[in-house]
């Protein structure tokens, strides 16, 4: 079914408007089964009312300029020009995103996964954070959290990336979660590129291992 503009807006006690993309695998018109759902949130420079710049990186650049097809539904929003993912308001607008897509489509609960590179790193670190149990796992890139958040994570299978030569979120972020959540018995991944600056995304969502990884992991998988 292919990558599409999406529009949502949902009334809570506020109303709240994310525009969107959403792909959708092939089969899932001749498949009755549920599918995975991965939330892909983008970096600070994508941010906007223009969603051809969501597909600049991640998942959405892969579906949009290489025609990789994945056995995922991907929904990739677009931060608000002066918003910024880890927010509190922003926060809400990804679960009710989340909420709506699942009351849509046909999303395994159990295996809703969130990833995001540098302002999405920050957003997947806090949104994780603000809701533990609504995730399978999570893969931050390039991005830092609150280390006192750890320990109610600290049962997430988690996948850390950041580059050694990162000089715009300095590599410490990324050991800061990482030592927080070990120290919480969290059995987190951690990958570090000894010569990638910022850019430790292209590598690690071309890698198919990532895609792997996030399918070995259920909400009803005891780690």
């Amino acid at each position: 079914m292919g990558q599409h503009p999406q529009s949502f807006e949902k009334e809570i006690t506020k109303t709240l408007r994310a525009n969107c993309l959403l792909y959708v695998p092939e089969q899932y018109l001749t498949s009755q089964k549920e599918w995975p759902l991965i939330l892909f949130l983008h970096g600070a420079g994508e941010r906007g009312n223009d969603l051809s710049k969501v597909e600049i990186h991640g998942p959405p650049k892969l579906i949009a300029k290489e025609n990789k097809e994945f056995p995922f539904v991907i929904v990739s929003p677009q931060c608000p020009k002066d918003g910024w993912w880890s927010s509190e308001l922003q926060i809400d607008v990804l679960n009710a995103l989340v909420d709506d897509v699942v009351s849509r489509y046909r999303i395994d609960r159990n295996r809703i996964y969130v990833t995001g590179l540098s302002m999405g790193g920050f957003g997947t670190w806090h949104l994780s954070a603000a809701y533990p149990d609504r995730f399978a796992a999570i893969a931050p890139i390039c991005g830092g959290g609150n280390p006192e958040d750890a320990a109610s994570m600290a049962h997430l299978p988690v996948w850390v990336f950041h580059g050694a030569k990162d000089s715009t979120v300095p590599l410490k972020r990324s050991e800061e979660m990482v030592a927080a959540l070990q120290k919480s018995g969290c059995k987190v991944k951690f990958t570090v590129y000894p010569d990638a600056g910022h850019d430790s995304w292209s590598e690690t969502y071309s890698n198919p291992d990532l895609y792997e990884w996030f399918l070995q992991h259920s909400r009803s998988c005891k780690e």
